[in-house]
């Protein structure tokens, strides 16, 4: 879609939108013009294996989707470097209950929220829309008492079963030795049931860091539990592979179409 003066997004950085480990937290917002705002707000959350990365990995979805018209949050969270799990859930979940709170000044309404995430944030966006308000997940930092659910939710190449298979980066996520059980509760897999809002997973078949049988097995416990869920599985693609500006942008119009379908009214 080319830039226009109708569709030109106005980007505002370094927005605090709460607190996590006694610091600020900060996000770009992706404004569309008021005339084609469609009221629904998409929380970007960026990878980099929970222990780098920063949100202007997302700058490209928050683009694509503004100038149709959604409003973009991408946030940032603590890294591994930084705090231990469940940091960066709860500060994700901040960044949730920041855009609920502020929903009139945004332009959005609270009650459709999407959550998005790439790798790492992958995971982080599927643990987000499989536990909303669980007080144990949500921290301190900002707007207590806030709903955390979200409309629907977009993953691509997530982690989704830590418990199953030795990650790379649990050690630094987790601290040395962690249990199965906190494995098992810090993965999404764990809460694929009845009521898991619309999701949405995108995936290449070569991806050598988080095998495609990750998403394939959240589509199918997913879909086995009747949750509108659906799976785009990307051949002889490896992980990031949407980081070509081609491919990113149809994996765009792919978000665009599911939150078209899922969200209207």
């Amino acid at each position: 879609m080319p830039v226009t003066d109708e569709n030109r997004v106005t980007i505002r950085a370094d927005v605090v939108f709460g607190t996590g480990g006694g610091r600020d937290l900060h996000c770009d917002i992706y404004e569309p013009p008021a005339a084609i705002k469609n009221g629904i707000g998409v929380l970007l959350v960026h990878g980099g294996g929970w222990s780098q990365g920063d949100r202007t990995q997302l700058r490209g979805y928050g683009l694509l989707l503004g100038r149709r018209g959604y409003l973009c949050v991408a946030s940032e969270y603590r890294l591994t470097g930084e705090a231990l799990w469940p940091a960066q859930i709860e500060d994700v979940k901040c960044a949730l209950r920041w855009m609920r709170a502020n929903s009139a000044e945004l332009g959005i309404n609270d009650d459709q929220i999407v959550i998005s995430g790439n790798s790492a944030g992958g995971h982080l966006s599927l643990m987000a829309a499989g536990t909303p308000d669980r007080r144990e997940l949500e921290g301190n930092g900002g707007n207590e008492g806030v709903e955390t659910h979200v409309s629907a939710a977009i993953a691509f190449y997530p982690p989704t079963g830590l418990e199953r298979r030795g990650w790379g980066g649990l050690p630094s996520l987790f601290g040395p030795g962690a249990a199965e059980e906190t494995l098992r509760t810090a993965s999404p897999l764990t809460y694929a049931c009845e009521g898991f809002p619309p999701t949405l997973l995108i995936q290449g078949n070569a991806d050598d860091v988080v095998p495609a049988r990750e998403a394939q097995q959240m589509y199918d416990a997913l879909h086995a539990a009747g949750v509108p869920v659906e799976m785009h599985m990307f051949a002889n693609q490896p992980h990031g592979f949407d980081a070509d500006p081609r491919l990113g942008r149809e994996c765009a119009e792919m978000m665009l179409s599911f939150l078209d379908r899922v969200l209207a009214r």
